[in-house]
């Protein structure tokens, strides 16, 4: 009997250690967003902004302000009266303390949110889901160099179950897959759980844009489609470098359909962060940074075979992600998808 009682007792105590918060991780050297520095010795990031940079920044922060309004109020308006300013001001970067709610607008998201009041809190509190233990085994991968998400279901951990199970709910079809976490993720460190969540929504259900469901469905039929259409616009813009893929019998798939933190991370950096341009110009950005890469890494692929040509696709040099250079040469490539596949 005795020994019974202790065995529960000790299920009850490793019950309580899987929800209570993990220690705090040890204070580490961070960037400015968040991340953990890996090299500080190697960073593109200067350690003091320039004051010229900082001016510039509390220049552009007014003149966002001023566009949209108190809570986005003068947004539509604006939009309507000066589209051609509001792309210019978008490709030259949001200024960080607005991204979230400009994400929001751009998206369509906050009127869902306003239209929908309580639905959030029933699917996080109310409601079951079975891909529970999934989201649970990945959070700890989502992310795990930025200091939000690093403690043991610390703050950054819950919220981030909370917006998955609560999609994994809302939208059972599709529920979870493993990846939406950094798209979840990514949307935390700039609003709350209920903003981020209907965000989500917005994103994959195509509340104002086309849906972008397709890349978690089973099948993956939007990512299979994009990885065709992009092999193709690679033999289109680069053919040198398309003729050498093909030799090498190097295809998309092997390269273009992962979850590389150290691109996201470079995306939410100076500038504007890479989720935007989908929200704000459709997937055609996500083919023009493809080939903006691809074309500054160009002479050095060429020579590489089929085992050095994979790994290099796969690790781009940090200098080649700087987002200062390369959305302006992606910005600079035409694209006009017209490929299609069928399945």
């Amino acid at each position: 009997m005795f020994s019974r009682l202790a065995s529960d007792a000790e299920m009850e105590k490793r019950r309580a250690d899987e929800f209570e918060p993990g220690p705090a991780s040890p204070l580490k050297p961070v960037d400015r967003f968040g991340f953990v520095k890996q090299d500080q010795n190697n960073s593109l990031e200067a350690k003091n902004r320039p004051t010229n940079e900082v001016e510039r920044e509390e220049r552009r922060i007014r003149k966002w302000r001023k566009m949209i309004g108190v809570g986005g109020s003068d947004w539509k308006h604006y939009v309507r009266r000066k589209p051609h300013v509001v792309r210019r001001r978008i490709r030259k970067g949001i200024p960080d303390c607005l991204r979230g709610l400009v994400w929001q607008l751009i998206s369509g998201s906050r009127g869902l949110l306003l239209m929908n009041p309580g639905v959030y809190e029933q699917l996080v509190i109310y409601e079951t889901s079975a891909s529970e233990l999934d989201i649970i085994r990945d959070i700890s991968r989502t992310f795990p160099s930025h200091v939000f998400f690093q403690q043991r279901h610390g703050p950054g951990q819950r919220s981030l179950y909370n917006v998955l199970k609560a999609y994994s709910v809302y939208d059972r079809d599709v529920g979870y897959v493993q990846g939406m976490g950094f798209l979840a993720g990514l949307l935390l460190l700039y609003m709350s759980e209920e903003d981020a969540f209907w965000l989500l929504v917005a994103l994959l259900k195509g509340a104002v844009h086309a849906p972008m469901e397709g890349l978690y469905q089973v099948g993956l039929p939007l990512v299979q489609q994009y990885l065709f259409q992009f092999e193709q616009l690679v033999k289109e813009h680069l053919p040198k470098l398309g003729q050498h893929f093909s030799e090498e019998m190097i295809n998309p798939s092997m390269y273009a359909s992962g979850s590389d933190i150290s691109v996201t991370k470079r995306f939410m950096t100076p500038g504007p962060p890479f989720v935007w341009h989908v929200l704000g110009t459709g997937v055609k950005i996500v083919f023009q940074v493809g080939l903006a890469l691809l074309t500054v890494c160009q002479n050095n692929l060429l020579k590489l075979a089929f085992e050095k040509l994979i790994h290099a696709l796969r690790n781009f040099p940090e200098e080649a992600l700087d987002p200062e250079k390369l959305l302006p040469l992606a910005f600079s490539i035409k694209v006009f998808v017209t490929y299609s596949i069928s399945f």
